[in-house]
């Protein structure tokens, strides 16, 4: 069995001038100084109260770093995206990191992993089948999973201890929840409140065994018998989830549990930890914030695969015209952007989605995946479709912090 390492190498202050040279954005820092809000000519800018990368997104893209810092020539392979972001991925794949599946793999396996080479595990973290894989190669494992996944990965491991069926608040191809269902003794992932109330009807005795064995087929453990399984259960989440949704599904959950075995009885037979993410709730309040009063129109930054910047846009497109971008190169003019229409799987390009408005404000932010330079290109951009010089905006910005 290969070494194991989960905290970093000692290297932070030397990758910190590399992290801060691909990612780091002195526009953010302009308008953070300027209260999270700028105005050139007819347009503002309005940023979010808490945007872009979180803590655990730092610590996996630090760790990588500092992972190709501490083995400058060893085979570094990762087994799948660090997080969900394009630009962050390329770049590592630039740096000779070899992905192992998703869409930066080139045909690598676990099979081709030698004794000595280094392994990274996602911000998502990894199956426990495929990390006793990777260990029984004698590989260097290099562990970045995030902390708050983590804990929903203990609320899992004790519901399993006791017997309990866990059923997750996720999507079930995602690659946290797949991580976080392989800790499972049994498990159900549900999708939405749709889902969950047809899960309630079950309980009630309404519905067919079999036809809800079909409506989750890709959603439960081998062998899932829901009148046995769902007698005794834990609730967890995908921590990227829309956290409103995640306890209103428990809350309904228990509920019907309540209505079928009385308040005592479910008190034995349902428990509820909590296990959402403190910096996807931040980021959905911040939204939320926003919309009162909304801007004119609300652009969302980020991976079209990520979970969290998803729910952002699906947030704010309640009160204003919203935009789920990957880039600033998708605001391709006033009258075209290319975005992810809500509850699409491809992006599409929208006509005139510029509000004809004066004077026009647009919201902005970010998923937890998103890095700052991201983000200052698109106020940039936003600027300049405005029909704004942003010669001196740069100028200041680039000032900042300048004795």
């Amino acid at each position: 069995m290969g070494e194991y390492h989960r905290k970093g190498f000692g290297l932070k202050d030397t990758v910190k001038p590399l992290l801060e040279a691909a990612y780091a954005s002195r526009v953010v820092d302009l308008l953070r100084a300027k209260g999270r809000q700028l105005t050139r000519g007819n347009l503002t800018v309005r940023l979010a109260r808490e945007f872009g990368f979180c803590v655990g997104v730092e610590r996996a893209v630090d760790i990588a770093y500092q992972t190709r810092q501490r083995f400058p020539d060893k085979r570094i392979f990762i087994t799948n995206e660090i997080i969900h972001n394009a630009s962050v991925n390329k770049r590592l794949l630039d740096m000779g990191f070899v992905f192992l599946s998703g869409s930066y793999s080139q045909g690598e396996t676990c099979d081709d992993i030698q004794s000595g080479d280094v392994v990274i595990l996602p911000a998502f973290g990894a199956p426990v089948k495929e990390i006793e894989v990777l260990r029984a190669r004698n590989c260097i494992l290099v562990d970045t999973s995030c902390g708050a996944v983590v804990n929903v990965w203990r609320s899992v491991e004790k519901y399993a201890r006791d017997q309990f069926t866990s059923v997750i608040h996720g999507k079930y191809n995602h690659e946290e929840t797949i991580a976080t269902s392989s800790r499972a003794r049994r498990y159900l992932v549900v999708r939405d409140i749709a889902e969950a109330e047809y899960v309630c009807a079950y309980i009630l005795g309404k519905g067919q065994r079999e036809d809800f064995r079909a409506h989750f087929a890709k959603a439960v453990s081998p062998g899932f018998d829901p009148d046995k399984d769902l007698e005794r259960i834990g609730i967890a989440n995908q921590t990227t989830m829309l956290s409103t949704e995640s306890m209103e599904i428990a809350a309904r959950i228990r509920s019907a549990f309540v209505r079928k075995y009385g308040e005592e009885e479910t008190q034995r037979r349902v428990r509820m930890q909590e296990t959402i993410c403190r910096s996807t709730q931040d980021r959905q309040d911040a939204v939320i914030e926003m919309m009162q009063p909304p801007p004119d129109a609300m652009i969302v930054i980020g991976g079209y695969n990520s979970s969290n910047t998803t729910h952002l846009a699906e947030i704010s497109q309640r009160h204003c015209p919203s935009y789920h971008i990957d880039e600033a190169a998708c605001m391709i003019s006033r009258g075209q952007i290319r975005h992810l229409p809500m509850g699409a799987e491809q992006e599409a390009i929208h006509e005139h989605w510029w509000p004809d408005k004066t004077p026009l404000t647009i919201g902005l932010t970010a998923g937890a995946s998103t890095p700052n330079n991201k983000i200052g290109e698109t106020v940039l951009r936003l600027f300049e479709l405005a029909g704004t010089d942003v010669t001196d905006l740069v100028a200041e910005a680039e000032a900042l912090g300048q004795p």
